[in-house]
């Protein structure tokens, strides 16, 4: 082979498409809103995620908690955000500059944070949860210093708000059936209400701050006077909602608010008569519980136990005019399929969803009906006739129409045990790895496959010619087999490599063969020459997890637990690009090129990031948020 002329690779970040909120039955998701009325805020694990509101596809990930970030809000001058995370401490960061500069960073109590309020000047916070030695805290945002107690509940105190104008008020509700209201600054108890009868789970002021409003697991809503607290009535004449309300929203004039419930339902109400004016169904099953809302302008946002966000519709309260949908838990595989009209990247989860992204404007679409029940290890599509086929850790391997994204009981091939991974070979058969033995399916059929093996299959990749499978062992090694009829035959060639085997790809012109292994090493063997050894690749500092040929076959890219993905030239080990930081948290989970120049990886975050790979041209290194 004629050596490769170095040349630089730079790269830069391209389309980031967010996970969804991470979702607790029973747990109100509260959501944060710019002031501006431009972006919303939620969490999920250790990331807080803040997504534009007329493009929700337009997104950005703060990733610096230790912990689970729980909730974020805006301060009202729009400059600033503060975030609270499971062990009870408030990170203030910087929203004007892509770092994201961390401001102040207190640790209010030992506990978890269920709610941030920030007063009108943008000067004092209030954070309460579920401390130990206390429920809540209220100090100032540049020194910490304390402007006042809260106090008056004996139980974790849910959610806290302050009036937006002088003089100041704050209010708390909280799991003891009680609200209170205080009076400062400095912030002292001034009168609470027993008027709920189970948990309360809300507490918001109205924008003028002529009223507050609370919302409790009993179905009801009261109203109060925003300066004096005295009870002004509720909306509805017994209960608001069927079902516990989890959230409430008021409009920019205060006329007219927002209610969401565990009764699967959101409503619009009307202040002056205290009535319901529109009502939105989101649907019939558990996942469509209502769990946290936001009114930002003209756009009312609901989020639904499954994570869904969505844009509800005034004029049609019978459909959401927008529904954006997402992974919540950790993506564990994805595949790329290319069409005439888009570029479609299907991506598999944790929890057994798998969903089709529009990779130019970052559309999500789930497949309907009921699919895997457990973690997917793996997606392909088999084009001649446009199935995804995906294998998962509930012992079945599923055949699914990419066209009607419908999952059906009879596409389903039940295994015998837990499958490690599959991939798929032309005229219908698809080999699935299990512990020790290797299966062969034609046409979603059993074929003869085979029935034990002396080592434990970890990876698999079928030769573009259709023929040839490469299965990589824990025995580092890769075995070669052909593929014959309807069965499996061993080719009795063995390829050692360098440690256990963690993923493996023939080139798309089918003249190379990569290894990735637990020992960091990538090898390269060459198919025309008899599957010589064609150069070993060293850079990653901890085991290989995935590997993707661009489809040029020049270039491929790799990625490891150390969270660097690095994109090699073939056969010029030194000409290679290093990507740090690509997913902060965790380590990439898969990654696959669109083109030569597009890189797609997923990772524990539930996100899909798109990289911009330059070839060839003399120009300086770019970091992910160039």
């Amino acid at each position: 082979m004629e050596p490769v002329t170095p040349v630089s690779i730079a790269w830069h970040r391209g389309s980031v498409f967010c996970c969804l909120p991470k979702m607790e039955r029973g747990v109100v998701k509260v959501l944060g809103g710019d002031p501006k009325g431009n972006n919303f805020l939620y969490t999920n694990e250790r990331s807080v995620i803040i997504r534009n509101v007329q493009n929700p596809a337009i997104a950005d990930i703060y990733s610096q908690h230790a912990h689970p970030a729980i909730v974020a809000k805006y301060s009202p001058s729009g400059f600033y955000i503060a975030s609270g995370d499971s062990s009870g401490k408030v990170r203030i960061w910087d929203t004007t500059q892509k770092d994201h500069i961390l401001k102040y960073n207190y640790q209010v109590f030992s506990g978890r944070i269920k709610d941030i309020a920030w007063t009108e000047d943008s000067k004092r916070l209030a954070v309460v949860g579920e401390g130990r030695s206390s429920f809540g805290s209220v100090f100032l945002w540049d020194s910490g210093s304390s402007v006042g107690q809260i106090n008056g509940h004996s139980k974790v105190i849910n959610s806290v708000d302050f009036k937006q104008n002088r003089p100041y008020r704050m209010a708390t509700a909280g799991d003891d059936f009680t609200s209170v209201l205080f009076e400062g600054p400095p912030f002292k108890f001034c009168l609470s209400h027993t008027d709920h009868n189970k948990f309360v789970n809300c507490v918001r002021f109205s924008p003028d701050g002529s009223l507050y409003a609370t919302a409790g697991v009993d179905g009801k809503i009261f109203l109060y006077e925003g300066t004096s607290g005295s009870k002004v009535g509720s909306l509805a004449d017994d209960k608001a909602h069927s079902g516990g309300v989890n959230a409430i929203c008021w409009n920019s004039d205060g006329t007219h608010m927002l209610s969401v419930s565990a009764d699967k339902t959101a409503k619009v109400w009307d202040i002056a008569t205290r009535k319901a004016v529109t009502t939105f169904t989101m649907g019939q099953d558990l996942l469509d519980h209502q769990m946290g809302c936001l009114w930002q302008g003209q756009d009312l946002i609901t989020v639904s136990l499954s994570g869904y966000i969505n844009f509800l519709d005034q004029n049609n309260p019978s459909k959401p005019r927008l529904i954006v949908k997402g992974h919540s838990k950790s993506i564990q595989c994805l595949t790329v399929h290319k069409t005439k009209d888009m570029n479609k990247i299907f991506t598999g989860s944790h929890e057994g969803g798998i969903n089709q992204w529009d990779a130019k404007t970052g559309v999500c679409e789930s497949f309907d009906g009921k699919g895997h029940t457990n973690l997917v290890s793996s997606i392909g599509v088999e084009d001649s006739v446009g199935d995804l086929v995906s294998c998962s850790m509930d012992d079945t391997v599923r055949f699914t129409n990419i066209n009607s994204k419908r999952h059906s009981a009879g596409d389903v091939v039940k295994l015998n045990s837990q499958p490690r991974c599959s991939a798929l070979g032309s005229g219908g058969h698809v080999i699935v790895l299990l512990v020790d033995k290797i299966v062969l399916l034609k046409d979603r059929k059993y074929g003869i496959g085979i029935e034990e093996t002396e080592y434990e299959p970890q990876a698999v990749s079928v030769h573009p010619g259709g023929v040839t499978v490469a299965i990589g062992g824990s025995d580092a090694n890769v075995h070669l087999y052909s593929i014959e009829g309807n069965s499996l035959r061993d080719n009795q060639q063995v390829l050692p490599v360098k440690g256990p085997v963690t993923d493996l790809q023939f080139s798309p012109n089918g003249n190379f063969l990569l290894v990735g292994d637990a020992n960091k090493v990538l090898t390269v063997f060459s198919v025309a020459d008899g599957y010589k050894v064609e150069n070993n690749y060293y850079g990653h500092h901890a085991k290989v997890v995935a590997v993707a040929w661009a489809p040029n076959s020049q270039y491929f890219a790799s990625s490891g637990m150390d969270t660097i993905v690095t994109v090699w030239t073939l056969g010029n080990n030194e000409n290679r690009l290093k990507m740090q930081d690509c997913h902060p948290l965790h380590h990439i989970t898969a990654l696959t090129w669109i083109d030569d120049n597009t890189l797609v990886t997923t990772s524990g975050d539930a996100c899909v990031k798109q990289w911009d790979i330059i070839h060839g041209k003399m120009c300086p290194h770019m970091g992910e948020d160039s």
